[in-house]
């Protein structure tokens, strides 16, 4: 089990970092070149700025039972569908109940965007925010060593 991070713009990243050497598991961030990253404790794969260019590589990284924590509902969809855990960086677990609608909210989105209506945009983030994502961080621990475990 390995903690895989779509890094760049992702905000809790430190939350990742100390959970996992608490539990000393492995992290593995993902950034494009046009960042730079380094805690301390992380592997960080770096790719080009290319379109998708982290999250192919996250995709192609991920193994069964590792963690993704990301934003994107397709690499999340990707690693279900390897049998790994995922979760947003406001502890949305994301699990097979729920991508579809994920997807299709995404692909909705989208069309708004394309025809020029845009949303109000994300709201500022939270200590809320933080404690659900490291609860749900820590759940998604419990259950991939249980999962190891059998």
């Amino acid at each position: 089990m390995r903690i895989l991070v779509d890094a760049d713009a992702c905000p809790v990243k430190e939350i990742i970092v100390k959970m996992a050497r608490a539990s000393d598991i492995e992290v593995i961030m993902v950034i494009d070149d046009s960042h730079v990253l380094n805690d301390g404790y992380s592997t960080v794969i770096t790719v080009d700025t290319a379109r998708d260019s982290a999250d192919i590589r996250l995709a192609n990284e991920l193994c069964k039972s590792d963690i993704v924590v990301t934003q994107d509902y397709g690499v999340a969809s990707l690693a279900l569908g390897k049998k790994a855990w995922a979760v947003n960086q406001n502890g949305l677990i994301y699990t097979d109940q729920n991508i579809d609608m994920l997807m299709m909210q995404r692909y909705e989105s989208g069309k708004q965007r394309r025809r020029g209506r845009y949303g109000a945009g994300p709201q500022k983030r939270t200590k809320q925010n933080d404690a659900d994502f490291a609860a749900a961080l820590e759940k998604l621990l419990q259950c991939a060593k249980a999962a190891s475990l059998q």
